[in-house]
């Protein structure tokens, strides 16, 4: 069975692919940093269908942390043959002259710094096995632009960056680095948005309806299988039209 790391799992995005990949026979390593509770719903969610899965606790961003969970990950389920991306730190759209440099720094911390941490911890082991795959989780912000949001943007359209310059680098070595990029997908920190507001977002989009988690997990998970063997380098944009490429 595959092992496949999935950061900030314990709610939204990160625990549908979690779901997602688990029902496609992945084993499944929750990572989380606060939420105990949420990562336990998810793993328990996994194990309730006769999945297999365990919840690992480590700041992304640190080195040390990271080594010693893919250690924790090995002993458990498995080495680590896929790695998702998803988690996130704190957002908050503010206009430009409210802007700090530390803020850039702060989401750059998630979106190249803690990628980055992670690929080099799994690198010797998918060289030896000339396998691994990566599954950045982006953003159509990327494409839109978003006012108020240069902090976001510019992070996340690094990892669009890293995702083609990897992909370029390792391809030879049989790793596949690829990119999904959802439009605006409530979860659950979004359950205060008021209906009008979605309503309102869903008519800019050709399909008629704003994303859901397993709209992206589904795609999360054709990149994560053989079918998509021979897709490397590649932003799969998800969001009902919204944007085209």
């Amino acid at each position: 069975m595959k092992v496949a790391l999935v950061t900030g799992a314990s709610r939204g995005l990160g625990a549908a692919i979690a779901l997602s990949l688990s029902r496609l026979g992945w084993a499944v390593a929750v990572n989380y940093s606060k939420d105990e509770a949420g990562a336990a719903r998810t793993t328990d969610r996994i194990v309730a269908e006769n999945g297999a899965a365990s919840a690992f606790r480590f700041d992304i961003r640190d080195g040390a942390q990271i080594a010693a969970s893919f250690d924790e990950i090995r002993s458990k389920l498995g080495p680590v043959d896929l790695i998702v991306n998803n988690a996130t730190g704190p957002q908050g759209a503010a206009i430009l002259m409210e802007q700090d440099w530390d803020t850039y720094l702060s989401h750059l911390e998630y979106f190249v710094r803690a990628p980055l941490l992670l690929l080099q911890a799994a690198l010797p082991d998918w060289r030896s096995r000339r396998s691994g795959r990566v599954i950045n989780i982006g953003s159509e912000v990327t494409m839109v632009g978003n006012a108020f949001d240069a902090h976001y943007v510019s992070a996340k359209s690094a990892m669009l960056g890293l995702t083609r310059s990897w992909a370029s680098e390792l391809g030879p070595e049989g790793i596949t680095i690829n990119m999904v990029s959802p439009g605006w997908t409530p979860v659950e920190r979004h359950s205060t948005t008021p209906t009008d507001e979605i309503d309102r977002h869903a008519l800019n989009i050709p399909l008629g309806r704003v994303g859901r988690p397993e709209d992206v997990a589904a795609t999360v998970s054709f990149l994560a299988s053989e079918e998509a063997s021979y897709i490397t380098g590649q932003n799969i944009v998800v969001n009902g039209g919204h944007t085209f490429s």
